[in-house]
């Protein structure tokens, strides 16, 4: 698996070369030669040259960070933000086999995904709470941030199965019904790297269901067989991409298939493990919404537009064309989409100024043409991965190994921008539950009529 950021804002690959590039680029170099020789001559990268050895160096540090004192490497457990609502919470994992869809790669010879649901719980569940990942899960992850291409950290820097969330592991549900909410993760991405936004839906009252999309993003299944991601030698073509979102909308329509049958009373899981109690009473299926990360954020547009069981999409900050340069346009953004649409931009991606380079065609071809309601949200000061939980985590970390080294404040900026986590964070769950309850609830919003002075940094593009 990989964690990559695309090579042009808000597009779908971004690799951790470029990271690094973008990192010299924004100023880190005036100050690295100085703090540490040694790294400034390892920064210099190109992101484009094809991966070899890694120029020698003093050693670990991320784009030339330091400490005034020797780095303290260990392995960080990360402290996820407390959710806003009231809802205790549970989690579940499900493993489905798609047998309308042949993979000989698969023990089953069909399709297989990993799904997880997340859900407001009774008043007294007790049982452990979930892991932020599982564990090979998290080797994967850890290692696509370090080693001679990432963070120049020493492996196991993130302890993603040591890091614990607020939801329960199998509780019992909250005996009421919910609506329900399908989450699509970034390309190459975990469908855990979001779990912020996906607890604080759940603890206001959403059942949010979150989607591992097999080959392309890394699974884990039952009994800890483990099936990596894509490859990250080279950035896919837009066949590639397009294929990509077509998979994409093909597991969450399946995924829709599913959840009625859990609603109708029968099992779904491929190893036979039941649902907690009253989970699939709890459905409320006649309000399903979805939403994505980049890619993820292009597959929920394209599945609403094949499927018409989702009432309202959320794009956190992705393209709606196959390659961000160069096209073609989704069927989507020429076409538009006939109920209510987010457009949620972090800094590098807006519709309304073409001389600018942040400026998507795809964007401003699915405004003119959406029929449904719309909005158009940017978030200052940030980077696409502002919208994962990558934004407190490389926080946290590096102040864990490297202390209040000044420099952090940089390293944050080129990786993630110059927003604070905290108040990103919470921007980013004010608006997208404000959404899907005004458009799955039909509670209306104040923050959705216009600029908010809660939220400077959250601006409407009209």
């Amino acid at each position: 698996m990989s964690n990559r950021r695309p090579s042009s804002p808000s597009s779908h690959v971004f690799t951790r070369r470029h990271v690094l590039g973008a990192g010299l680029t924004a100023g880190l170099a005036a100050g690295i030669a100085a703090a540490w020789p040694g790294w400034a001559q390892a920064a210099q990268i190109d992101p484009d040259a094809p991966a070899g050895p890694a120029p020698a160096g003093p050693g670990p540090g991320p784009a030339g960070l330091r400490a005034q004192d020797d780095p303290n490497f260990h392995p960080v457990r990360f402290r996820l933000p407390e959710p806003t609502g009231r809802k205790a919470l549970g989690t579940t994992e499900v493993h489905l086999i798609d047998r309308s869809r042949p993979d000989p790669t698969m023990p089953s010879g069909q399709r297989e995904l990993m799904i997880s649901l997340w859900y407001p719980a009774g008043m007294f569940g007790t049982a452990p709470f979930a892991k932020y990942m599982p564990p090979r899960t998290s080797v994967e992850v850890d290692d696509a941030w370090t080693g001679e291409y990432g963070l120049a950290l020493p492996s196991g820097s993130f302890d993603f199965a040591g890091t614990q969330t607020h939801a329960r592991v199998d509780v019992p549900a909250q005996p009421m019904r919910h609506p329900v909410v399908l989450f699509s993760p970034g390309f190459q991405y975990s469908r855990f790297v979001n779990t912020a936004q996906v607890e604080d839906l759940a603890s206001r009252g959403y059942v949010v269901v979150t989607i591992d999309h097999s080959h392309e993003t890394p699974v884990e299944f039952p009994g800890g067989r483990f099936l990596p991601g894509a490859p990250e030698s080279e950035p896919p073509g837009p066949d590639q991409i397009r294929a990509a979102v077509e998979a994409r909308t093909a597991d969450a329509r399946f995924v829709l298939d599913q959840l009625e049958r859990m609603a109708d009373g029968r099992k779904v899981d491929a190893d036979g493990k039941d649902l907690p109690k009253d989970l699939a009473d709890g459905l409320d299926l006649r309000k399903i919404g979805m939403f994505g990360i980049g890619l993820g954020g292009y597959a929920t547009a394209n599945t609403m537009l094949q499927d018409e069981r989702i009432a309202a999409g959320i794009d956190l900050d992705g393209t709606l064309q196959d390659d961000r340069a160069k096209g073609p346009f989704g069927e989507v953004a020429e076409r538009g989409l006939d109920r209510p649409f987010l457009l949620f931009g972090s800094a590098e991606t807006q519709r309304t100024d073409p001389a600018q380079d942040t400026y998507d065609a795809s964007w401003a071809s699915f405004w003119k043409a959406q029929r449904g309601g719309k909005l158009n949200l940017a978030l200052a000061g940030t980077k696409q991965k502002a919208f994962t939980d990558y934004q407190f985590i490389f926080s946290q970390l590096f102040h864990d190994i490297y202390g209040e080294d000044p420099i952090i404040t940089s390293v944050m900026k080129a990786l993630v921008g110059s927003a604070k986590p905290a108040r990103s964070v919470l921007a980013q769950r004010e608006y997208i539950a404000a959404f899907f309850d005004q458009t799955l609830r039909r509670r209306p919003s104040l923050l959705l009529r216009g600029d908010s002075p809660k939220f400077p940094e959250v601006r409407f593009a009209r």
